[in-house]
């Protein structure tokens, strides 16, 4: 591992990542630490703890900071020379808050480098323990309260990039706000997950990154600032001053690494700090260029596209997410996330295909394209796309029925409604650029599925590939890291200028579109459409007909 080396981690709800890459882009160290397994005294399941409220989930933020004290010795008895590292950053789960409280600033400029990282700042530089992480839902009435004082979801949405959303930053911060209010005037500085990371290597508090700053209702999607409308509904006039100043671009430095990571563990003090970032824009820097298509195909199903600063302003729906670029000025990245991915298939496949892939597989293929007009509805779990949807919703040729006869028809439905719904949704957040998509990249534990892939091809009507890679977030801080380096190296250009010269992971070719099937699903899109409009009438929910 001969220098120069760039750190990256990836702060997920479960796991705390690192990755270092060399300078030609090459991955040549990894480590982990499990929060459940590894640190288990704290009583985490699957990295969070549930209180006694209902729908309010949290992170005790002693857990990422031990973590960190654990990680580092792991890389440290590893081998790893910390003196060879230029830059560090990374990414962390997006929506979680960090509360500090005003003995923080002085805590960490004053860190003793005898001693580690958690004994020194837990409970004191906190005005709160309980970090709120993504998975938490008890913040629907602040959700209303903001909706309303803003004039609506979609104005929500056209100036911050989403609707109010229960596990975004804004919501929970006025939660705080409202029923915490010793809490609240308590905090000195809130942080999000990431630029609470990149706050502990920088060892002062760290500002918010642009395309994180995307998930909290509180800054201009537009103009990269904190919109004082929504600063204003969220936390009253204090907030801005909590938040400290405005978001900034990632790839760049903020400073060089605090004096606690060189006396304990030898970094160099010309080591670079450049902003955290959320785990879904790292993963489009590590795995995609402008003109890409993300799937994730895991637990949840979530899509992402990077959109380059020239392309026509996508648009904002209530339904989908818009993420600030985070390394480029007007560039967005487009994201959709479903709550049922894998487990609707799962779901599925457990009930109409004896729990066995290879059955399921076989009956999605003895099944034509289009399914002989029955189109499948499953959510197992209050959907998030459509909002709030429950239960199954079975169609012929666009009317309800109360089942399907024959189970063969199951396995198909639920891929093609699924990956319909990413088409629609794709033409509706890119209306004149729709065809301007290049390729498919596939990932997570569905991408292993060669009959989803080959559909995924068929109803996106594009190449489908899968990376070599599968730690895109950690890599992708990594990749930050040496981009802000590279530009302090005086060179020229963007993110992907710097990435042509890489070694980086490459993409091997899964599936080609059939074009019979590619023009028969576009033209199911109205269909399609309907269908979805009918199940959210018929589950009773409230909900914006999104197409009509």
């Amino acid at each position: 591992m001969s220098g120069p080396l760039f750190l990256g981690f990836d702060l997920s709800t479960q796991q705390l990542k690192a990755a270092i890459i060399d300078k030609l882009g090459v991955l040549v160290h990894e480590s982990s630490v499990h929060f459940d397994r590894e640190l288990s005294s704290y009583g985490t399941t699957n990295g969070a703890l549930h209180s006694e409220v209902p729908g309010e989930v949290y992170c005790p933020v002693i857990v990422w900071i031990e973590a960190l004290d654990v990680l580092m010795d792991k890389m440290k008895r590893s081998g790893v020379d910390f003196s060879a590292i230029v830059a560090v950053s990374g990414a962390a789960q997006q929506h979680g808050s960090v509360y500090w409280d005003g003995a923080a600033a002085s805590l960490l400029h004053s860190l003793d480098a005898t001693q580690p990282l958690a004994c020194q700042l837990v409970p004191e530089a906190f005005a709160t323990v309980k970090c709120p992480i993504w998975q938490d839902s008890s913040t629907t009435e602040e959700c209303k309260i903001i909706e309303e004082k803003i004039g609506g979801a979609q104005k929500v949405s056209d100036i911050s990039g989403s609707k109010a959303y229960e596990r975004f930053t804004g919501a929970q911060i006025l939660k705080m706000y409202r029923k915490h209010t010793g809490i609240y005037e308590a905090t000195e500085h809130i942080s999000l997950v990431s630029s609470f990371l990149a706050s502990l290597f920088l060892c002062r508090i760290a500002p918010i990154e642009v395309s994180d700053a995307s998930g909290m209702n509180l800054m201009d999607v537009e103009t990269l600032k904190w919109d004082n409308s929504l600063l204003e509904a969220c936390g009253g006039s204090s907030l801005r001053h909590k938040l400290g100043p405005e978001p900034v671009l990632g790839g760049r430095s903020i400073g060089t690494i605090g004096k606690w990571w060189v006396d304990k563990w030898g970094f160099n003090p010309a080591c670079i700090v450049a902003p955290f970032t959320g785990d879904n824009p790292s993963t489009v820097v590590s795995l995609s260029s402008p003109g890409d298509a993300i799937i994730s195909l895991g637990t949840s199903t979530t899509l992402l596209i990077s959109i380059p600063p020239d392309s026509t302003s996508p648009k904002r729906t209530t339904t989908s997410h818009l993420l600030a670029d985070p390394t480029t000025e007007g560039a967005y990245i487009a994201m959709l996330c479903y709550k049922n991915g894998a487990l609707a298939r799962e779901y599925v496949r457990d009930h109409y295909a004896s729990k066995d892939w290879a059955e399921f597989n076989s009956l999605v293929e003895s099944t034509p394209p289009g399914n002989e007009g029955y189109m499948g509805f499953y959510f197992p779990l209050y959907e998030i796309i459509p909002q709030n949807v429950v239960g199954d919703y079975l169609f012929l040729n666009g009317k309800p029925v109360p089942s399907i006869q024959d189970k063969k028809h199951h396995p198909r439905a639920i891929l093609e409604s699924q990956l319909l719904s990413i088409r629609s949704r794709i033409m509706s957040i890119l209306p004149s650029d729709s065809h301007a998509l290049k390729r498919l990249l596939l990932t997570g534990g569905s991408s292993a599925n060669e009959v989803i892939r080959q559909m995924a091809s068929d109803v996106l009507n594009l190449d489908a590939y899968i990376a070599d890679s599968k730690e895109g977030g950690t890599v992708g801080g990594a990749l930050l890291a040496m981009y802000a380096w590279w530009k302090l190296q005086g060179n020229e250009g963007d993110l992907a200028d710097m990435k042509k010269g890489l070694k980086v992971d490459g993409f091997k070719l899964v599936a080609k579109p059939n074009p019979d099937n590619a023009d028969l699903y576009e033209d199911m899109i109205p269909l399609y459409r309907k269908c979805e409009n009918k199940v959210v009438k018929l589950s009773g929910k409230d909900g914006e007909d999104e197409y009509i």
